[in-house]
């Protein structure tokens, strides 16, 4: 670690190694070199005069890029796509003249930003499928754990620990589909010239249309991909861009969501993330246990979502075919908005796994307000038995008042069970009234929507992605 200049903490401490390499240099200029193996392949089954001798030539350094030779050039031309095309040259001096043939700088650069971009929102989807994962073994186990339900952060009726988890789980399967979306209509640029027109394929070709017509095709085939956009300028639209960190501020936001409801139960005592045993809450305070998981989900998804609004505003200020006011804002923000929310889907991953659900804590603050969400049971009950009921709401009503005043005011437990027990309107015993507060009885059907919702909603998402279940997450600090 370099201590003299300043270091993103988004690869020191947030973003693993993977996500990382997804968007390192090595990836990139890899990538650059299978673009230029993909374009002098088509052009030779096209009918270029490009010999097998090239293209394995191009091949057998496709991976040992001479970088010490590509950093020297581009000190001389100050040009990084010429500067490696160069380097390759060197290393294959008889495939050196078709190098990059036909092709602008943005053949390889933004080809290879698509393809970057679209191993990054693959591994942001294995992540997200493994989230869900953990918080469907969640909700399932605690699908009948009676629990306060709040509504203004105000005590109202009861629901369940699992139910509320699958709230949750619906905005990440909301996402999920934003990003199977996202991911299955990525396509590349293709080989399109200096302003989109395939001019300098119209000479190669002799004006050959049928011909030049299959290029970018054979192209996307050979490098993993569907199609290639239809039209262009010299660059793909930077509306791509806004598409794809748009998903990213969606996930963003509902991990936002979630940590905020983890610190606000971790506050009442109900629901802690994580604490590891040699953790420390708080230089001052020592037997702090602060959500500083949670809140680090907060902070980077803040970011996440604001950092959505570069592409949105680089897309919307472009010029014609091409500015480069795009690139330097494009280097910054669509790494950093992927290796962000690299970090806050493994912050999680590791909250969901470890989650610790206090039961006697969440009955007794049940409880404390249970008699007041039961009394239109205990009204029913009062009617059956021969009781007015238009009498009896104005009694429940004033009694409710003067237990609310005695546990608010007087700082005392709440004596609405004994205050009704002992109106003669109600005609209950204090046993009959305590035989209702049973907290299953308010929960309605909470335990058998989360069991719905399982197997019909999540479930077959999860079957049909498998393939990228099993994951752990580390964290860095």
């Amino acid at each position: 670690m370099s201590t003299d200049r300043y270091v993103s903490p988004l690869s020191e401490r947030y973003a693993s190694k993977e996500m990382q390499y997804i968007f390192s240099p090595d990836m990139k200029f890899r990538t650059w070199r299978k673009l230029w193996i993909a374009l002098a392949e088509t052009e030779q089954e096209l009918g270029l005069p490009i010999t097998d001798e090239q293209i394995e030539e191009l091949r057998a350094h496709a991976d040992d890029i001479n970088y010490d030779v590509a950093k020297e050039r581009e000190k001389i031309v100050r040009h990084d796509v010429m500067s490696h095309v160069y380097a390759y040259g060197v290393q294959c001096p008889k495939a050196k003249g078709i190098i990059h043939l036909g092709a602008t700088s943005c053949y390889v650069g933004d080809n290879t930003d698509i393809i970057v971009m679209s191993e990054a929102l693959k591994l942001v989807k294995k992540k997200l499928v493994n989230v869900l994962a953990e918080l469907a073994k969640f909700a399932d186990e605690y699908k009948a754990q009676p629990t306060l339900a709040f509504t203004h952060f105000q005590p109202a009726q009861p629901t369940t620990v699992g139910k509320r988890a699958t709230l949750w789980m619906q905005e990440l399967m909301l996402d999920l589909e934003d990003l199977d979306h996202v991911i299955a209509n990525l396509k590349l640029l293709g080989s399109k010239g200096t302003t989109g027109t395939q001019a300098s394929f119209l000479e190669l070709f002799d004006g050959d249309q049928e011909t030049i017509d299959k290029i970018d095709p054979m192209i996307a085939a050979k490098m993993g991909f569907k199609e290639c956009y239809p039209v262009s300028g010299q660059t793909y639209s930077r509306k791509v861009d806004t598409r794809v960190l748009n998903v990213l501020a969606g996930i963003a936001a509902s991990a936002h969501k979630f940590s905020n409801d983890i610190r606000l139960l971790q506050h009442l005592k109900e629901v802690e993330e994580p604490f590891e045993k040699t953790q420390i809450g708080s230089s001052a305070m020592a037997y702090k246990r602060n959500p500083m998981r949670s809140e680090r989900i907060a902070s980077l998804s803040r970011y996440v979502m604001v950092d959505a609004l570069n592409p949105a505003i680089t897309s919307a200020t472009q010029w014609f075919e091409r500015t480069l006011d795009d690139s330097a804002n494009k280097r910054l923000s669509v790494p950093e908005a992927f290796l962000a929310i690299d970090g806050i889907l493994d912050l999680y991953l590791n909250v969901v796994d470890g989650l610790v659900v206090y039961p006697k804590v969440i009955e007794k603050h049940l409880m404390a307000e249970l008699p007041f969400m039961a009394t239109e049971n205990i009204m029913m009950d009062a009617v059956k038995a021969g009781g007015d009921r238009q009498e009896l709401h104005e009694r429940i009503r004033t009694l409710s008042m003067e237990a609310g005043k005695n546990v608010k005011v007087e700082g005392k437990e709440n004596n609405l069970l004994e205050l009704i027990a002992a109106d003669p309107a109600f005609n209950m015993s204090l046993e009959d009234l305590k035989k209702s507060m049973e907290p299953s009885k308010y929960v309605g059907r909470a335990p058998i929507q989360v069991e719905a919702f399982l197997k019909e909603v999540v479930n077959p998402v999860l079957e049909e992605n498998k393939d990228l279940l099993g994951m752990k997450a580390e964290i860095n600090v």
